[in-house]
């Protein structure tokens, strides 16, 4: 069935009247020339949010992530990234298989960080035995948990001093700077190139820009057309992620909001081992009761929720409201007093 309610990321959100109709009233032209007028102005508008000289337009963020690493690095080099980080862990090896750029997996944090000398220790020696490392990435928010923006400069400036680039996934790099009060400019200003998503908590329904100077970000252009990114008409998509920049980014303050008070409701049921709410994600470890029949119960009341392993991950969006959490709340109540623990076998 389809779900009523679903928690299981900010990437399901749907297109509204007024995102359609800026589509389907966007002026278009063949983007691979260049000259589709509101892609260009897509790649204007978030160059200039994110405060950097030039910006390109891709279908997903993974492909973004990829042609970024690749303009920084060449057949053979090496790129630092956390060992929990989506670039390393959750977009198919790309940068290994496709742009044969070794990864140098290091620990994340607690916070989401990686240890500034975990970093440094990590740079290899200019030796022939070993891969050039070229490139720092990180990534913000990074499973909701915002980067301190002092560490975002420590860690960028600590790259510049052993001549390393620096790239930044910042798929929801909006939920951080909304939730620091802050233009995403500041935090994305270390980085000589940033990978904005606007198909989740944005609400756009597909796409993302990579950002950063105009030599790079040239040659993105070439990565893009040869990793099958080379799209015509995209003023059509352009026009809902220029929509989704103008009016869903302060909104995100909502989910925020929200997803505190989903955590709050969560944690009213001890067996379910929810913690606090990060930006627009709330993760948990159930404990005291059996995932997969919870999931399947939810599921037969029209709530969705992601995870993995043992743990179940909520996200709030924009297609996520104060009734959804009440109907949350409603499920967990019937579920631990018994009317319907054990019934979620049984539950499509």
């Amino acid at each position: 069935m389809t779900a009523m309610d679903d928690f299981r990321s900010d990437t399901v959100t749907r297109p509204d009247g007024a995102m359609r109709a800026a589509m389907a009233s966007a002026e278009v032209g063949d983007a691979v020339y260049e000259d589709c007028p509101t892609t260009r102005r897509l790649e204007a508008m978030t160059a200039e949010r994110l405060g950097k000289e030039a910006a390109l337009f891709f279908p997903t963020g993974t492909q973004s992530n990829l042609a970024g690493l690749m303009a920084h690095c060449g057949r053979g080099d090496e790129y630092l990234v956390g060992q929990m980080a989506h670039t390393f862990l959750y977009e198919g090896g790309g940068a290994a298989v496709l742009g044969s750029i070794q990864p140098q997996p290091l620990p994340n944090e607690p916070d989401g960080t990686i240890a500034l000398a975990a970093i440094e220790g990590a740079i290899k020696p200019d030796d022939i035995h070993h891969a050039r490392t070229r490139l720092l990435t990180l990534e913000n928010t990074f499973a909701g948990m915002v980067l301190d923006p002092a560490y975002l400069g420590a860690a960028t400036g600590l790259a510049r001093r052993h001549g390393l680039g620096t790239h930044l996934d910042g798929a929801r790099l909006m939920n951080a700077a909304v939730a620091l009060g802050c233009g995403a400019d500041v935090l994305a200003r270390g980085f000589d190139t940033v990978s904005l998503c606007l198909s989740k908590g944005l609400g756009a329904p597909v796409g993302s820009v990579l950002a950063g100077p105009g030599d790079l970000i040239g040659a993105a252009r070439r990565l893009r057309k040869m990793l099958g990114g080379g799209m015509r008409q995209t003023g059509i998509l352009a026009a809902a992620g220029i929509h989704a920049l103008e009016r869903n980014v302060a909104r995100l303050a909502e989910d925020h909001a929200r997803a505190a008070g989903l955590a709050g409701i969560l944690a009213g049921f001890p067996e379910l081992g929810s913690g606090p709410a990060r930006t627009n994600m709330v993760f948990m470890t159930p404990a005291g009761t059996d995932v997969d029949t919870f999931r399947r119960f939810l599921a037969g009341r029209g709530i969705a929720v992601g995870g993995r392993n043992g743990s179940l991950r909520w996200v709030t969006h924009l297609d996520v409201d104060d009734a959804s959490l009440d109907r949350v709340r409603a499920a967990c109540e019937d579920y631990f007093s018994g009317n319907g623990r054990g019934q979620g076998s049984n539950t499509a």
